[in-house]
């Protein structure tokens, strides 16, 4: 952060104050990738404008200087602080001589040392007439040219009418801000790897950022994941969980298979081809026609007519959401909640889990949407995402054993009880039955013996069909509702049945306590009773 302080100081030393409002007003828009300004920065901005400004608006970029006096040497103060923000940032972004150290004046051609074994992107200088454009995305402080070729191809340029037309804008609106919470996560693993930035725009065709999206084809999640294909990416299907729809793994999973495509074929266009048809269908169809040019073997039709589109529309996408004001798009202002990892021990319910915490919930759950039943499961080896500021609320719950984070069914065993029944009823697998029940074996179930089932969803406790006329009991199709101070007892003696009769009924036992409020089912009484 030091660093480039120390860079602005010195190439601004011997700033006039007539100068102040103009630098304030270049400076202003270096904010934008990285959120709303703090508020006493927006009550400089606002006050400089001479305009009012909602909460969560941008920083508005001064029109005019109709600061004076010390007002102004205040705002060469503030563009310092921007530049400081700036730098916070982009403590992630690429090094050395990066666009953000360079952006309040014109950034020249990245003149970074690549590592030879990787891609890289090249940042090259914006033109005179787009210095006052907004940003790239969620990006950078300075617009740059495509690193991906093909942006004038006239299929491309036919998604971007499409895409900004009213309807197209409209969808694409709706689609950032779905993907809003992933935004920010996506952005640093690519500046991490220094991948294209138009990757960052690939969930919108692939998925329209929504992590549970599933196609036709069995391909899940933001990006897309066929079941055959995340063995390498450190992805599991289970009885639990499908992690093709957590969005850490998912888009680790697919940064690193676009690494591998453009090892492979030293071109992004081509990268991208193999990461939508497959990189034996991509080779195969190089070497067949011995062309090694997407855009040939697009124009040519050497590719799936889904293949063909893949690129442009991606293209379209990225060009039209990373410079929203020439599209009339609003610019984006994702929120960054910093996930982090926390490992899970023991099946929790993320409702339990974030009401034990004092957390929202809805959050926690949308960050793990990969759970089948919004469970952990048994074991080691699974990590909740949480967001920075949770993580110490949620590791203090979970160090505390004695606090149960899931709820479960019981169930006393009958003659003639199956598990693959009691699973079906109860909308869970066997596995994961016996995984609640340590030693119980589905071929030796004992009458009597009492189970436990997760209550990963709201259901009547089973009965078995046909049960109450083999055993001559009474027909429990009546309801009860648990007053103060009743007990099965009690309650078996104001229905005169039997009440191991009625604990069978209601799944439970006789010695369980009985919650206030619980409905019970019970035989209908006669009104002249």
């Amino acid at each position: 952060m030091i660093k480039p302080l120390r860079l602005f100081q010195k190439r601004h030393q011997h700033v006039k104050e007539e100068e102040a409002a103009d630098l304030f007003r270049k400076s202003g828009p270096l904010l934008r990738p990285f959120g709303p300004p703090p508020p006493f920065l927006r009550v400089l901005i606002d006050r400089g404008n001479g305009q009012p400004c909602p909460r969560n608006a941008p920083a508005r970029v001064l029109e005019q200087p109709p600061l004076s006096g010390k007002l102004k040497q205040i705002a060469v103060a503030v563009t310092v602080l921007l530049a400081v923000n700036t730098a916070w940032g982009a403590e992630q972004a690429v090094s050395g001589q990066s666009i953000r150290e360079t952006a309040v004046e014109a950034a020249p051609v990245n003149e970074e040392v690549p590592d030879p074994g990787r891609p890289v992107r090249q940042v090259m200088p914006a033109e005179e007439d787009e210095a006052e454009r907004l940003p790239v995305g969620v990006f950078s402080g300075t617009a740059f040219a495509p690193v991906i070729p093909g942006l004038e191809h006239p299929l491309t340029q036919r998604y971007i009418s499409q895409y900004t037309s009213p309807g197209g804008l409209s969808w694409l609106k709706q689609v950032m801000a779905r993907g809003e919470p992933y935004l920010a996560f996506i952005r640093r693993e690519i500046e991490d790897r220094e991948l294209p930035p138009e990757l960052l725009y690939l969930p919108v065709i692939e998925s329209a950022f929504l992590p549970t999206a599933k196609s036709a084809s069995g391909a899940v999640g933001l990006w897309q994941f066929m079941k055959n294909s995340i063995t390498p990416f450190d992805m599991k299907v289970t009885e639990w969980m499908d992690e093709r729809m957590d969005f850490w793994k998912s888009t680790q999973g697919a940064l690193s298979k676009l690494e591998d495509n453009f090892r492979q074929l030293q071109d992004w266009p081509l990268a991208l081809a193999a990461y939508n048809a497959g990189l034996g269908a991509v080779n195969r169809t190089i070497s067949r026609t011995g062309i090694k040019d997407y855009w040939e073997l697009s124009d040519k039709k050497h590719f799936k007519t889904e293949t063909i589109h893949f690129v442009p529309k991606l293209l379209a996408v990225a060009a039209v959401v990373s410079d929203p004001r020439r599209y009339g798009l609003d610019p984006l202002w994702p929120e960054d909640p910093q996930w982090t990892r926390v490992p899970v021990e023991r099946p929790a319910d993320l409702e339990i889990l974030a009401e034990a915490a004092g957390i929202d919930g809805e959050v926690l759950k949308a960050a793990n949407r990969e759970l089948y039943y919004g469970v952990t499961p048994p074991g080691n080896g699974y990590s909740l995402k949480v967001r920075a500021a949770d993580e110490s609320a949620i590791r203090e719950v979970l160090d505390q054993t004695d606090i149960p984070l899931i709820m479960y069914h019981f169930h006393t065993i009958q003659y003639g009880n199956t598990l693959s029944e009691l699973a079906q009823h109860y909308g869970v697998s066997v596995a994961q039955i016996t995984e609640a029940n340590q030693g119980i074996r589905a071929r030796y179930l004992r009458i009597g013996q009492r189970i436990r089932i997760p209550a990963v969803r709201d259901v009547r406790p089973y009965m078995q069909a046909g049960a109450s006329k083999r055993t001559g009991a009474a027909d429990f199709t009546g309801t009860h509702l648990v007053k103060q101070g009743e007990t099965l007892w009690s309650i078996a003696l104001a229905y005169d049945v039997d009440p191991e009769a009625l604990a069978s009924a209601n799944g439970i036992s006789l010695e369980d306590t009985l919650r206030v409020g619980k409905s019970l089912k019970t035989p209908i009484k006669d009104r002249g009773e």
